[in-house]
């Protein structure tokens, strides 16, 4: 950056950094540092990039965004770039307005709708497997570099156990493999592992025969996230301290965990409790095949697991971060070795490589691939669990599950459900049985057979016919052994209710009276709605 920018921009920073500037701590220092950071590097890009403050215009900072804008931080990048420029002296009046104008309107289409049952469950089950797998291979080699070690494995002449057990070695002492350093070519000085190592496989496969890869750290991390509902950024910072509150006693495994999410301000720092109880959504449909072996269903199980797999490669480097893996390459310069998980876009590769479909289908009836992501984990959590996680109920119900698109589908079944009961409701409140004209005519001439079909006696069908025991609306059978009163006392309910009573006869002469109060009532309710 030109020397003049730069000065401008350093004060900038020093007075956005300032006491009583609204920055907390080091990790929003370095919020607005990462920002300043990619707006030199966008503008290092351009043809004829600016030299000096008032050189800079909206177009810079709207190409900025623009290039930035396919990755999920583009939204906070843009609001830091924008308070730095705003204290930023000599900002011409064309960018001062867009300054103040508002941010760009992310469009995520459905970034913020959680997932559906069943695809949460699909995501946690492929996390559980990539850590069964992991945590069978690590134990395995561990107990075998250990017999050796106390003399209990002699490999002879068994040259594949002899170069393992030496691998082992080197990659329980050194988390690398023998190498040596070319001399000669167009690599020379760059060190390569041996050509026997080559024979037995990749620097990767071999380290993660004692340690994580970073990809099984992730799935660590995807697991932990639906079995706790914590933000994303506190799940990649779990530390593996933690007091056991169960005093390490066989039953009941309860682990404590401080951990700090800063956007809490004061009340930063909390406490998370992991217990050996199943969370509700983790157990399967025939828990009896859960395994005893198997921590992967509770969160205190998880975080146990996740502490004995990656106790060596703290060791080798350093820290109190519980989820750390193996890469063999790396971002910024960093090269091969054991890391901890920095960001969320290790979690997006890993979804794509489990290829797990969800339960939307594209125009071709496809499935549509799921993308997993931590935030929509805790998303649907605090959904399936109705409670909030790490932040108040006002903040549960406004921020996550008002805006939530996810549970519309499953809001429209219910809703759904409940219009299709209450009109099996109401048809079935408004048959009543009906005698027509032609059993009218019969009841005259065969009493006691259509009084035998209509479940009166002779007497009542004779009364009713004759029309003395009309209610306006039908005619009532029996009036003191009604559903609306106590045996043998007289009915006080409606007339409006008889449509619905099975002491309710409906002839001809009733009909016009019924169609004349029904037509009323529409309109009276048209009336009203009005």
């Amino acid at each position: 950056m030109p020397i003049e920018l730069k000065d401008a921009f350093g004060a900038a920073f020093v007075k956005r950094t300032a006491p009583g500037a609204g920055m907390t701590s080091l990790h929003s220092v370095n919020h607005v540092h990462r920002a300043l950071l990619q707006f030199d590097r966008y503008l290092a890009t351009l043809r004829w990039p600016p030299q000096t403050v008032p050189q800079l215009t909206a177009e810079h900072v709207d190409g900025f965004y623009d290039s930035r804008k396919h990755l999920a931080q583009a939204a906070d990048e843009m609001g830091e770039l924008k308070r730095l420029l705003a204290r930023t002296e000599g900002v011409s009046d064309a960018l001062a307005g867009r300054i103040a104008a508002a941010l760009p309107r992310v469009r995520r289409g459905d970034s913020r709708q959680s997932y559906s049952r069943d695809e949460f469950k699909r995501i946690a089950e492929a996390a559980r497997t990539d850590l069964r797998a992991a945590a069978l291979r690590i134990r395995k080699n561990r107990d075998l570099l250990g017999e050796f070690r106390q003399g209990r494995v002699v490999p002879g002449d068994d040259l594949d156990l002899v170069r393992r057990l030496e691998l082992l070695d080197s990659v329980e002492r050194f988390v690398d493999v023998p190498r040596h350093v070319r001399t000669v070519g167009l690599t020379a000085g760059k060190s390569e592992p041996l050509p026997w190592v080559k024979k037995v496989g990749t620097v990767k496969e071999i380290v993660s025969w004692l340690h994580l890869t970073v990809d099984e750290a992730v799935a660590g991390a995807i697991l932990l996230a639906a079995m706790t509902g914590e933000n994303p950024d506190v799940i990649r910072k779990t530390p593996s301290a933690h007091h056991r509150a169960d005093g390490y006693s066989a039953d009941g495994g309860t682990a404590i965990v401080d951990l700090r999410k800063i956007r809490r301000g004061r009340r930063a720092y909390m406490t998370l409790a992991l217990t050996d109880v199943p969370e509700w959504i983790s157990i399967p449909g025939t828990p009896e095949e859960i395994s005893t072996r198997d921590e992967l269903h509770t969160p205190f199980g998880l975080y146990v697991l996740l502490h004995e797999l990656t106790a060596a490669s703290r060791a080798h480097v350093g820290g109190k971060r519980l989820l750390i893996g193996y890469a063999n390459t790396g971002a910024a310069q960093r090269g091969r070795g054991l890391r901890p998980m920095t960001n969320s876009e290790c979690v997006l590769r890993l979804g794509q490589r489990w290829g797990l479909p969800s339960d939307a289908l594209d125009q071709q009836g496809n499935p549509v691939p799921l993308a997993v992501r931590l935030d929509l984990l805790r998303l649907t959590y605090i959904e399936l669990n109705q409670r909030p996680v790490a932040h108040t109920e006002r903040t549960a119900a406004t921020t996550y599950m008002a805006r939530n698109r996810g549970n519309v589908t499953e809001y429209k079944k219910v809703v759904a459900q409940a219009l299709a009961s209450e009109v099996d409701k109401a048809r079935a409140r408004g048959s009543v049985a009906v005698m027509t004209s032609q059993e009218v005519e019969r009841a005259r001439t065969e009493p006691e057979t259509v009084a035998a079909e209509q479940g009166l006696d002779p007497g009542t069908l004779k009364r009713m016919v004759a029309g003395e025991l009309d209610t306006v609306l039908a005619a009532c059978a029996d009036n003191n052994n009604s559903p609306h009163a106590p045996a043998g006392q007289p009915c006080p309910a409606s007339f409006m209710l008889c449509l619905g009573c099975e002491c309710a006869r409906a002839l001809p002469r009733h009909l016009p009276v019924q169609v004349l109060s029904t037509t009323g009532s529409r309109q009276d309710a048209i009336r009203w709605k009005r």
